[in-house]
């Protein structure tokens, strides 16, 4: 099973498909994305601290089966790799700039299924350097 992440805005390979799990689709995005409303923010994800948006994001993640979802991303991709997309750019993530929810997403995946979801061009990116940085301990779904 492979599933990864990336950013609406970088260019993924043939074999990829693009899975928006964010409220919203960039304007001008040519056809051919699908989207996971599951995982999607509420509309509080713009509006609310680090500790209250992961408090309510997990409370998302709590009602919905892993398996499942991991399932449905998968079918979604018809037979190419589905890519959980969102806006932040992992430039931006990896310095400590921003943070984004397809890393709770993938995280919580990855937690409950002992699968490897990695970010799309970049393998070892550091997906919460910007909670370390204002002191939020990163979370873990095991």
């Amino acid at each position: 099973m492979i599933i990864k992440t990336a950013s609406w805005f970088v260019k993924l390979p043939g074999d990829h498909i693009q899975v928006g799990v964010s409220r919203g689709i960039p304007r001008g995005m040519p056809a051919g994305y699908k989207r996971y409303r599951a995982l999607e923010p509420g509309t509080w994800f713009n509006s609310v601290s680090i500790p209250e948006y992961l408090e309510r994001y997990n409370a998302i993640l709590a009602t919905l089966d892993p398996r499942k979802v991991a399932d449905e991303l998968i079918a979604a991709g018809g037979g190419k790799i589905p890519v959980m997309l969102c806006y932040e750019s992992a430039s931006k993530i990896q310095n400590g700039e921003l943070w984004c929810h397809r890393h709770l997403a993938a995280q919580w995946l990855e937690d409950k299924l002992g699968v490897e979801v990695i970010e799309f061009g970049h393998p070892n990116l550091d997906r919460f350097a910007k909670l370390r940085l204002n002191g939020v301990k990163p979370p873990a779904y095991r």
